[in-house]
Parts: structure tokens; C-alpha cells; sequence
């Protein structure tokens, strides 16, 4: 059974935890123009690595290293050239982890990643939007016809950016994941995009659920914003709903673990998630293999949760 089939019964589904930052924490040296996206060029064996730990740990989702590969984010990083070959070799690479782990494409499912990272982490490098969007198109366009399952849109926070993601995203024709991330405001005020504290978080949310994805997944949001957000998705939405939150900080380039969000303390949050109705549990930045098995390790009392 798939992931949209259990989806449908109300089952639960788990993904993979930090792809970017457990790179960084096997050795592959993060880029201040693309953050992990470089990391398909320079040390495709720990990518590769990096997917089969995590369907080791009972993940059943796992996210292509393309969240920062787009064209313009390649050409800040001197590597444009390269589009094709770094993002066809991200999905190859996912793909030999699923099959050098016995799984078939019902049991581990292959999502590709598109961000709305900007060039150099700098928003005011952002293309025009008319060439931000051919580049969106384009890589979309690439991950489905490379094969996989499903295009997982990360870190969308605003109405124009993330609009621009959505529409191209829809045009493969797979099944398109909606990630939003949010924090909490100044003053515990309410929620915020993650990224931009003057975004009230139900902006994106009213720009972008309309649109029709598959899931829409609360992801590299703080692990207290997590069940604010739930709730203000379930008012908007009535489809299935994933949590994947990041642990821990990030000091441009590199992230900063935590060492007190053990993977036991993961399993408690998504005890809470799940009673929210979210069904679709895994992590995101800070998070590792280890927070993927103890999640895998936990579905009984999860299920009991449901």
C-alpha cells in the first residue's frame, strides 16, 4: 500500500528526517550560495548514504537533495552549467537507495524537493519573476520526468514566491505537497513565516491551499508552533496533513543541532500531532536517522493516538 492509499484510510505515514543537515553532520560541507545543493556534485555517495539510513529507520517517504538546485540557485553557485546533471543524479541517487534497500516503489515513495530558497540566502536576489518562475518549470519539470513519485514544495512562507512554486509544481501533473513554516511572533502574538516576521502565517495559507495540493505539510516550523499551525490549516483544509519540524538553529551556512531534542522527545510531540489529526510525522532540519526510528519504533502508541 502507498502513501496516498493509507493517507486516504487515515493511516499514518513516515518520512525522512533532515536531509541538508545530516549531510552536514556526515562531513559535506555546507555552500553559503545554495546551502546542500552542491552536495549531488561533490559527495554523491554520502547523499545516497544518506537516503538509505533513513529508509533504514522506516521511512516511507524519502526527499530528493534538490531543495536548493533550482537554475538561479546553481548559477550563484558558480555551477549552472551543471543543472542537469546535479539534479537528474539527486533523483538516481534516491532511487539506488530504494532499490539497494529491497524496497519497491509502493513500500519507500521518492519526493522532489523544490524550495523558495533565495541565490546566496539574500532575497533581494531573487530573479525577475517571469525567469524566477521558467526555473521553477524547469526543475519541476525535470524531477518528474526523472522519476519521482510526487514534488514536496519546502519552506513555502509567502504569497508571491511560493505561488510561483505552486503553479509550476501542479503543471507535472504528480500528486504536489504543500510545506509551509511559521514561527511564533514577537509577544507570543500568533504565528508568523518562518523567515518573515512581518507575514501573518495565514496569508500563505489562503494563497496556497486554494490551489490544490495533495498534503499540506507544517514543515522547518519551531516544534511549539507546530499545533498552533495544525489548527489554522484544519480551518482551511479538510485533506491530509503532515508535521516535519526542524530542531535546533541555523547560522548561515551550517546548522546547529540540539542536543536536547532526542528522539524520544520527538515521539511525544507527534503523539500531539497526531491526536490534531496530522498523519503524515517525520523531521526536518536538526532531525537525523535516529529521530526516524524511534518514530518507526513508536507507530504503536502513535496509532493508538488516531
Amino acid at each position: 500500500m502507498g502513501w496516498q492509499e493509507k493517507l486516504n484510510r487515515g493511516e499514518i505515514v513516515l518520512i525522512d528526517g533532515g536531509t541538508g543537515s545530516e549531510l552536514q553532520r556526515r562531513g559535506v560541507p555546507m555552500s553559503g550560495a545554495n546551502w546542500s545543493g552542491l552536495a549531488v556534485h561533490t559527495h554523491p555517495h554520502i547523499v545516497q548514504q544518506t537516503h538509505e539510513a533513513y529508509i533504514e529507520a522506516g521511512a516511507e517517504v524519502i526527499i530528493t537533495n534538490t531543495f536548493g538546485s533550482a537554475r538561479f540557485m546553481l548559477e550563484a553557485a558558480g555551477l549552472g552549467t551543471e543543472f542537469e546533471s546535479i539534479n537528474a543524479s539527486a533523483v538516481d541517487l534516491a532511487i539506488q537507495a530504494r532499490e539497494a534497500s529491497g524496497k519497491s516503489t509502493s513500500e519507500v515513495a521518492i519526493a522532489g524537493s523544490i524550495s523558495n530558497l533565495p541565490p546566496n540566502m539574500n532575497p533581494g536576489d531573487y530573479p525577475d519573476p517571469d525567469r524566477e518562475l521558467a526555473a521553477l518549470r524547469e526543475l519541476a519539470s525535470l524531477l518528474a520526468d526523472r522519476g519521482v513519485d510526487l514534488i514536496a514544495l519546502e519552506m513555502m512562507e509567502d504569497t508571491r514566491h511560493a505561488a510561483r512554486a505552486m503553479e509550476a509544481a501542479l503543471e507535472t501533473g504528480l500528486p504536489v505537497w504543500l510545506g509551509v513554516s511559521c514561527r511564533k511572533g514577537p509577544g507570543d502574538s500568533g504565528l508568523v513565516s518562518f523567515d518573515i516576521p512581518d507575514m501573518d502565517f495565514a496569508r500563505p495559507l489562503d494563497t496556497l491551499i486554494p490551489m490544490g495540493p495533495a498534503v499540506v505539510n507544517i514543515m522547518h516550523s519551531e516544534l511549539g508552533a507546530v499545533p498552533s499551525a495544525i489548527d489554522l490549516v484544519r480551518e482551511r483544509w479538510d485533506g491530509p496533513i503532515g508535521a516535519y519540524p526542524e530542531v535546533g538553529y541555523f547560522t548561515a551556512p551550517d546548522w546547529n543541532f540540539d542536543a536536547d531534542a532526542t528522539p524520544d522527545k520527538l515521539v511525544t510531540h507527534a503523539h500531539d500531532w497526531v491526536k490534531q489529526g496530522a498523519r503524515l510525522i517525520g523531521g526536518c532540519c536538526g532531525t537525523a536517522p535516529e529521530h526516524i526510528r524511534a518514530l518507526y519504533e513508536g507507530l504503536p502508541g502513535l496509532r493508538t493516538a488516531t
